[in-house]
């Protein structure tokens, strides 16, 4: 079976949690073949591969969603062609979002060879965005709301003229985008070829990409909503369209549930880590100082993962227990400035044994270390707490995605694994660092109780049986 992941910023170009699961899954399941559809900002990125690309990944095509129009019109200015009454009626549909025919707009976005320029500075577009504003906003200047709603479908519209490529079922990591891309090429493929479409959702991504609007500020008043609306009108088309959905823990189908998708097409996957990764070798010695504190954060540099709140936590733990050090164990390259930021910080409160690695072989420092760290604005089901348990290490983490259900369990008797503190609470982290610097029974047994709750349902092994089981289902519908 030819199976086409479908991506949004991540793999196979940065390292991290969703980026690793599908790694490991194209690894885990050789008798397939994989395709990776990718969507990137831009082309900053093309080709810049991090991972070194399994065997049975035999392709990877990208779309950009900051690109420009490549095709160029030869008619005279001012001049640009009309659309059809019903193609109209279509593009209204998804501007007003009601009832929206994505049907006859994938149809129209895929046989007509058009400029994208030419539609969103064309009459079409400006007298479907006039509808909106009279019917909804008509207290913003109209001059500003046409120019977002034209910055708002630019990326859509480049995304529904991809000429997707062809393959028996299509994976999407997330909805938005991704989920759009699976639904054109389900539409696309129908006949002869009958092709599927499942969803593994990591995070919501609605609900990530709301959370973000409502903090952002480049975006503001009413313009946060319609952005909003957006995203939640891609979601409902890819929950519409798919065979299954899966989420990795029951709150976050319960989310999906809420956001519009059918129950009876969802699941709960749990991720998988492979324990053995984490074992220590006979013979293996060790690196770290061994009368410190070390505390792991296997992290991405990135403003999501509030490093500086991690930072500063440190900092007032550490006034208190000199012995402490923090390991940031992660790639800073995916936002310089961030990192660059953070380090500054570092030097700002002049506190010592914070060391940057950069990207490293986790395995080789987790056994290593004494408790791990997570203190995240967003997280679906961390692999990097389940890491930690693989090595018997208790985490402190931020009480964001399945982080309370990895730390104190879901309907298991084994114990707290951890402490959880609220996000960008920096008292609490440091009271968190500070209860498990001072007693190591304390650390030991919460790590064995995490290493227990993870051998239970999060090994490697149980989510390859899952999927083969799901991916198997889909090739005997073939």
């Amino acid at each position: 079976m030819k199976i086409c992941i479908v991506a949004e910023g991540c793999y196979p170009y940065v390292v991290g949690g969703v980026s690793s699961w599908i790694h490991s899954l194209i690894q885990s399941f050789p008798e397939h073949e994989f395709i990776v559809l990718a969507i990137l900002a831009n082309r900053s990125l093309r080709g810049k591969f991090v991972y070194e690309l399994p065997e049975n990944l035999t392709e990877v095509y990208e779309l950009y969603l900051e690109d420009r129009d490549w095709i160029s019109g030869k008619k005279e200015q001012g001049h640009h062609e009309r659309l059809t009454e019903e193609e109209y009626g279509a593009l209204k549909s998804l501007l007003l979002n009601q009832n929206v025919k994505w049907k006859r707009l994938f149809k129209f976005f895929s046989e007509k060879n058009f400029s994208l320029n030419d539609l969103l500075m064309g009459p079409d577009f400006f007298n479907a965005v006039q509808e909106v504003y009279l019917l909804r906003y008509p207290e913003v200047v109209f001059a500003d709301f046409l120019w977002t709603m034209r910055s708002i479908y630019l990326p859509l519209f480049l995304t529904l003229k991809m000429d997707v490529p062809y393959a028996d079922l299509y994976h999407c990591v997330a909805t938005g985008y991704a989920g759009v891309l699976g639904c054109m090429a389900k539409y696309k493929y129908r006949y002869p070829n009958n092709c599927r479409l499942m969803l593994s959702e990591h995070g919501i991504y609605t609900r990530e990409r709301e959370e973000e609007l409502i903090r952002a500020s480049w975006v503001e008043g009413i313009y946060k909503n319609v952005w909003i609306e957006q995203f939640k009108k891609m979601s409902k088309l890819a929950y519409s369209e798919a065979e299954v959905v899966t989420s990795l823990y029951e709150h976050a189908r319960e989310l999906q549930i809420e956001l519009g998708c059918p129950s009876e097409i969802t699941m709960v996957t749990p991720n998988g880590i492979d324990v053995k990764r984490f074992q220590v070798k006979p013979g293996q010695e060790r690196t770290v100082e061994p009368d410190m504190i070390h505390i792991a954060a296997v992290v991405r540099v990135t403003p999501i993962k509030d490093i500086k709140t991690m930072i500063r936590a440190f900092a007032f733990a550490k006034e208190k227990v000199p012995a402490l050090k923090l390991w940031i164990m992660g790639p800073f390259d995916e936002d310089p400035d961030y990192a660059q930021e953070c380090m500054e910080l570092v030097e700002i409160l002049s506190v010592r044994d914070i060391v940057f690695t950069g990207r490293v072989n986790v395995p080789d420092y987790l056994w290593q270390m004494d408790m791990t760290i997570l203190t995240s604005i967003s997280e679906g089901q961390p692999l990097t707490i389940l890491e930690g348990f693989a090595a018997h290490k208790p985490a402190i983490a931020t009480d964001v995605g399945n982080c309370r259900g990895l730390l104190y369990g879901e309907g298991d008797s084994f114990g707290n694994a951890g402490i959880l503190a609220h996000v960008m609470n920096v008292e609490e982290i440091t009271a968190a660092i500070l209860e498990l610097s001072y007693s190591r029974g304390k650390r030991e047994q919460m790590g064995e109780n995490g290493y227990r709750r993870l051998m239970s349902r999060y090994k490697i092994e149980d989510m390859r049986k899952t999927y083969r089981k799901i991916y198997q289902d889909f090739e005997d519908w073939m």
